[in-house]
């Protein structure tokens, strides 16, 4: 056998190979792990799912249901004490340089994985081989990789080791709740960390995943691209995936005046979309009505002050708050329509009764906000109440 295995590749040809293998790795993990098994968002094919299976245990010695309990621990308690990896909780950079170290304190609290892992695989080979032997498969690798590769092998199975540590349990989970823009304004921290989701198979799009966490499709505006997506539509149209769930698209119904039942359920739906709407039409232009003295001034202060007019009032920390008082304390308007944006969130917050308690609590909002005088926030409530729902194929 050659010194560089039984391939004898040169070292950009086994610098290649190791890229379309850690490849593989990350579309196992968005596909398989984060869309179908964690949120259900689309079912796979039973061979293609045991190729996703082996392949994880051979490449990370990750176990299905231990992986997919955290993560759904993280949905549940985001941001919070019990969240087992949050930058806003452990700080950036533990979560960044330590990752995989808090994954594995995570997973050693088997409560958590009986209760959040419920509906993973436990077939016959989950039981024998990939959770009693995880680690048994990063050694077959290892083996292979030096018997394949030759010199090359030992650096190739390191980085196939270190590539889900540092992108996902890193840059995912670190950076995704730390830096980068928010389309949604979730509850939490997360933020896509750039529009084009092709290193880690569109997991950088991790705000839209939050704002929509059952969606198969990550990416929300046109300009952003989710190759994990790609993937996805690619199995679908080979027959070995169907699309169970996708995000809510909103539309509004031109001359709909009546506020029903359906246009409840809809704003519950598409909330995230609706908070969006009301900070461009709403808050953005009244803050530069209201606010700005020059056009440069503008350019400098409008999108900043309309960023924390926006935000949810849970994520204001005391320095924010006395900013976004200073600024209300400038403006009546302002202040008004900041209210009645708390006031719309509140209407799908409340657990009310009944929809019919729900429907009143719109109603009366809209008629309220369309006797303000304010011409924004009249022509957001008159269009609010033609909202219905773009029906979402489930194929």
């Amino acid at each position: 056998m050659s010194l560089y295995g039984v391939l004898d590749l040169s070292l950009w040809q086994a610098a290649i190979i190791a890229l379309v293998m850690t490849h593989i790795t990350i579309v196992t993990v968005t596909v398989f792990l984060h869309r179908s098994q964690a949120h259900r968002a689309l079912d796979l094919h039973p061979a293609l799912m045991h190729f996703f299976r082996f392949w994880l245990w051979l490449t990370t010695g990750m176990v299905t249901k231990e992986w997919v309990a955290l993560h759904r621990k993280h949905h549940a308690h985001c941001e919070m004490a019990q969240d087992p990896h949050s930058p806003q909780v452990f700080g950036i950079r533990r979560v960044f340089w330590q990752g995989a170290e808090l994954y594995r304190a995570g997973i050693r609290d088997r409560a958590t994985i009986e209760r959040y892992g419920l509906g993973t695989p436990a077939d016959w080979l989950e039981r024998n081989l990939y959770s009693p032997y995880s680690w048994h498969g990063c050694g077959l690798l290892l083996i292979l990789d030096v018997l394949l590769f030759g010199v090359y092998g030992l650096t190739i199975w390191a980085v196939q080791m270190l590539w889900i540590p540092v992108l996902a349990a890193g840059v995912i989970n670190g950076i995704g709740h730390f830096w980068g823009y928010r389309n949604f304004e979730t509850p939490d921290a997360s933020t896509n960390i750039v529009p084009w989701g092709v290193l880690i198979g569109g997991e950088e799009l991790h705000n839209n995943h939050h704002a929509f966490p059952s969606s198969a499709r990550l990416s929300a505006r046109w300009w952003e691209f989710d190759l994990g997506w790609l993937y996805i539509r690619m199995f679908s149209a080979l027959g070995l995936a169907r699309i169970k769930k996708l995000a809510p698209q909103p539309r509004f119904i031109d001359g709909k005046q009546s506020i029903d039942l359906d246009t409840v359920k809809a704003l519950a739906i598409a909330r995230m979309h609706i908070i969006r709407r009301f900070s461009n039409e709403v808050l953005h232009p009244l803050t530069r009505q209201e606010l700005c003295r020059t056009e440069r001034h503008c350019r400098l202060m409008a999108r900043r002050v309309t960023r924390l007019l926006a935000r949810e009032s849970s994520r204001l920390d005391d320095q924010a708050r006395m900013r976004l008082e200073h600024i209300l304390n400038q403006s009546q308007q302002l202040r008004v329509v900041y209210q009645f944006r708390e006031r719309l969130r509140q209407i799908w917050e409340r657990k009310a009764p009944t929809q019919e308690d729900l429907l009143k609590l719109l109603q009366e909002w809209c008629q309220q906000a369309e006797n303000t005088g304010i011409q924004v926030l009249e022509r957001f409530s008159l269009d609010l109440r033609g909202l219905a729902l773009v029906p979402t194929p489930a194929t």
